[in-house]
């Protein structure tokens, strides 16, 4: 059993090796994590996970990818009700394009209207900056552990 799950959407495999990143970094805490792609998700299998992260690309001009597309619809179409459901929340986008990371907004949106509850800010990497996808996703991750620790010990 595993205690988060890493669910990511991608169109090029870039948000599958962020997904990557943040589950080796919750391991390396002790948190046991699950990596897997979204179009491999159910709404029923979500409703059974207390905690997850969310990681999608952004494709095109503002567009879901390909294996977050399904996801999506399947929310959209069944409108769950995510109450008791928390998550958190890293976009992949390229700020040269007009709607920077619109598909992590779009998701996110959704999870919320339906009555998930986020942790954390939103967490984003822009290719045009040239950094690291790595570096953006752990440094992302290690503030959402940190902020939940303290908030859960306060």
């Amino acid at each position: 059993m595993f205690d988060v799950l890493v669910a990511y959407g991608t169109e090029s495999g870039n948000a599958e090796m962020a997904a990557d990143d943040i589950a080796a970094n919750l391991e390396a805490r002790g948190i046991k994590a699950d990596v897997k792609s979204l179009d491999n998700l159910s709404i029923t299998e979500l409703s059974k996970i207390p905690h997850f992260v969310i990681v999608t690309s952004t494709y095109g001009e503002g567009e879901l990818p390909e294996t977050t597309a399904p996801f999506y619809a399947e929310l959209d179409s069944n409108t769950p009700d995510l109450s008791g459901i928390t998550f958190s929340a890293f976009g992949l986008g390229d700020s040269t394009y007009n709607n920077f990371n619109n598909a992590i907004n779009i998701v996110s949106r959704k999870l919320i209207e339906l009555g998930a509850t986020q942790l954390g800010e939103t967490g984003m990497h822009d290719a045009a900056t040239g950094k690291s996808l790595t570096l953006a996703a752990t440094t992302w991750i290690d503030m959402i552990t940190i902020n939940s620790a303290n908030e859960h010990n306060s």
